[in-house]
């Protein structure tokens, strides 16, 4: 399409007003300002992946003294270096900011999410906040990927220690650790791997929690199983290394098979929904292959893991991690998450509600604060994404159909996009170097953004109504409000009204949808604020009902490396915002073709020059054809209380994941002389797994 600038020069030899003008009452590109300078972040200690961890059998092992006195001597466990793989990982002294840690102690979080259950395989919601960071693993791992160096730039090894391609790159073969156990002591291996393939991520009447589907791996990607401890990959594509980002966090995190696969309707009489409910919150000592053990829920009070006696990752001298014992998660409101966290009563809290960072620096600057602040890069940013689907895709009533017939209409979306004044937006959230013109598309800042291929439109109610007018959208009836045009079906004549879903549980959410409602006003659009929580927000999302929302940017837009499939329509169920509708295809507009080619070319391209290229091409079709309306862009701060050491510097609140992952929380303790007694369940180990069964002291 036209990138739509005009000549400056001829509206001042004309002796008009741009923002006046008829004549010139068009969509304008402009130079996008640079992001304001903001001393407080800081850098990371950038390292090799072999800096970080090996997996190595070591001469001897150690745990918790009063693990070794309650529960070995008395023969209720097997000794810790029976409880370990051939192989565990192992993380070097040289690369923990603090050295070897020590046992004991506690870290409080405190979070706004609510617990659906443990059945993360079947979509169910743990609470967010990191409670399932803590309790699952993948088969690969990217949150410290943030201290990666560049030109290293790869997923970590975890479930899976090692792989190798083939040398024609369609197949991948993978070794999983060998003698690894879940947390009930029962063997994790290929098959796990491939219950969670099979019967989860295959079949379509089940949705794992984050994944995209199989079409996450590549369209027509197979896995096999080639003996207990190893699994192969077949891939359409040659060198698809991309899937290996999938494969972390959210996409490939196996459940216990040994527990679901009875529960599946696959090999029960259960339906789906009592498959994915099997596990509610109260079913405690959930088998597990993270650091921690889900052994007591409370509704609207705590939740509260403890430390897993199998876990399979050790430090140098040989001590099984984690080093702290226990984890708590008070459920109250992600605000509430802030405050307690710079008050002193929760330890760890990612700042993200621009609104709090004024005065949480205030109070983190005074000596005697118990916490510190960190910030990061500016990796949030938010966007106005559009539902394109006009084939089905939740079942849309005519005014749906009519509003989506807009948002893939360019005009519409251009009007959109010129109504919104982001600096005013940003400053609106919080006064400071903070917040940054955000266009939409990849991030400043991150490796593969260019600016020069970044088109965007600044802010011009008189071009965006006029846009308006080219879409065929005029207010008929003189009630200040354009109006479908006649032949829309169902709704011709009537106002254009628009709902924009915003998760209810986050302030910043919450004032950019009424924000955004400001701007639509002022150009004649009525936009009406549907306020969902967080437990409603994924399934509602999901189901696709809803016109326009308020989307907080995943992880590719920010490394583009990780969920890269996510950055267009690449299979049915790939994209937040454009899915396959009832006759199971997506109808992909023509310059989302182009993106869907540019995407599908970058993962399977190995040249690094090649790959940055495309990145441009990406980033031009993105803003250039408004694919998402950008709004704003702002750094994370990670508050942490000060007794706990560590913790890396430079770790963003969220890049290739989330904070809990990013700062190696089972590396994390405190010393022994700042250490308090807040445990709630001391010297605890998980029970055994069912409902209300919870810790075990003896």
């Amino acid at each position: 399409m036209s990138n739509r600038k005009f000549a400056l020069a001829g509206a001042l030899l004309l002796g008009v007003s741009i923002l006046t003008s008829q004549a010139f009452a068009q969509v304008a590109t402009a130079d996008l300002p640079d992001p304001p300078k903001f001393d407080a972040q800081q850098a990371p200690n950038f390292v090799s992946i072999s800096d970080i961890m090996e997996y190595k059998a070591l001469p001897e092992y150690h745990e918790p003294q009063w693990v070794t006195d309650q529960f070995v001597k008395t023969g209720k466990l097997p000794a810790v270096k029976d409880r370990l793989p051939k192989e565990p990982l192992v993380y070097k002294t040289a690369n923990e900011p603090d050295g070897t840690g020590v046992y004991g102690d506690v870290m409080r979080h405190v979070i706004g999410g609510r617990p659906q259950g443990w059945n993360y395989a079947a979509g169910q919601i743990q609470g967010w906040g990191g409670v399932d960071i803590g309790m699952f693993e993948c088969l690969t791992r990217t949150g410290p990927l943030f201290e990666i160096k560049a030109d290293q730039l790869e997923p970590m090894p975890n479930l899976a220690k090692s792989w190798e391609w083939s040398a024609d790159g369609h197949e991948l073969t993978m070794h999983l650790i060998e003698g690894a156990k879940w947390s009930d002591g029962v063997a994790f291996n290929a098959d796990d791997v491939m219950f969670y393939w099979d019967d989860n991520i295959k079949d379509p009447n089940v949705k794992p929690l984050n994944s995209g589907g199989p079409d996450s791996f590549g369209v027509g990607t197979t896995l096999t199983k080639v003996d207990d401890y190893t699994v192969k990959w077949t891939f359409k594509e040659a060198f698809p290394k991309q899937y290996l980002y999938t494969m972390a966090y959210g996409g490939f995190c196996p459940l216990p098979a040994h527990l679901l696969k009875p529960q599946h309707p696959k090999y029960s009489k259960n339906t789906y929904e009592q498959y994915q409910n099997a596990f509610p919150p109260n079913f405690l000592n959930f088998p597990v292959m993270g650091a921690w053990v889900p052994v007591e829920y409370r509704p609207d009070d705590i939740i509260v893991l403890r430390r897993n006696p199998y876990y399979w990752r050790v430090d140098e001298a040989g001590n099984q991690l984690p080093y702290l014992d226990e984890m708590t998660y008070k459920l109250s409101t992600w605000a509430d998450r802030d405050v307690q966290a710079v008050a002193g009563t929760g330890d760890f809290s990612n700042l993200e509600q621009a609104e709090s960072y004024v005065e949480a620096l205030k109070r983190s600057a005074d000596a005697s604060a118990p916490a510190r602040l960190a910030f990061g890069a500016r990796t949030i940013g938010y966007s106005i994404t559009m539902n394109y689907s006009a084939n089905g895709w939740g079942e849309p009533d005519d005014r749906a159909a009519a509003v989506r017939n807009l948002n893939r209409n360019e005009d519409f979306r251009l009007a959109v996009t010129s109504a919104i004044d982001r600096q005013h937006l940003g400053d609106s959230l919080v006064k400071g170097p903070f917040t940054a013109i955000y266009p939409g598309g990849l991030y400043a800042g991150t490796a593969f953004y260019d600016k020069a291929s970044t088109v965007f439109y600044p802010f011009n109610v008189d071009a965006a109504k006029a846009e308006l007018e080219k879409a065929g959208l005029k207010d008929t009836d003189g009630n200040g409000i354009v109006n479908f045009p006649a032949d829309a079906k169902g709704v011709g004549g009537q106002d254009v009204s628009i709902t924009i879903l915003a998760n209810s549980d986050y302030q910043t959410d919450k004032n950019l949808a009424e924000a955004v409602v400001a701007s639509m006003e002022a150009i004649g659009v009525r936009v009406i604020v549907d306020l969902v929580s967080g437990a409603n927000m994924t399934a509602t999302q999901n189901s696709g009902k809803w016109d326009w929302q308020i989307t907080r940017n995943g992880s590719e837009l920010i490394s583009v490396v990780q969920n890269t499939g996510s950055l267009a329509p690449t299979g049915p169920q790939t994209s937040g915002f454009h899915r396959a509708g009832t006759d199971g295809t997506v109808d992909l507009l023509p310059f989302e073709k182009d993106l869907v080619d540019t995407v599908n070319a970058f993962i399977s391209e190995q040249d690094s020059a090649k790959r940055v290229e495309l990145m441009k091409k990406y980033q031009k079709l993105y803003t250039e054809n408004v694919y998402a309306v950008g709004l704003t862009q702002y750094p994370g701060a990670l508050i942490i209380n000060k007794r706990f050491a560590n913790i890396p510097a430079g770790a963003p609140i969220f890049m290739f994941n989330w904070a809990e992952d990013n700062i190696i929380r089972e590396r994390v303790y405190v010393p022994t002389d700042k250490q308090k007694s807040l445990e709630l369940h001391p010297k605890t180990i998980p029970g055994a797994p069912g409902i209300g069964n919870g810790p075990v002291s003896d």
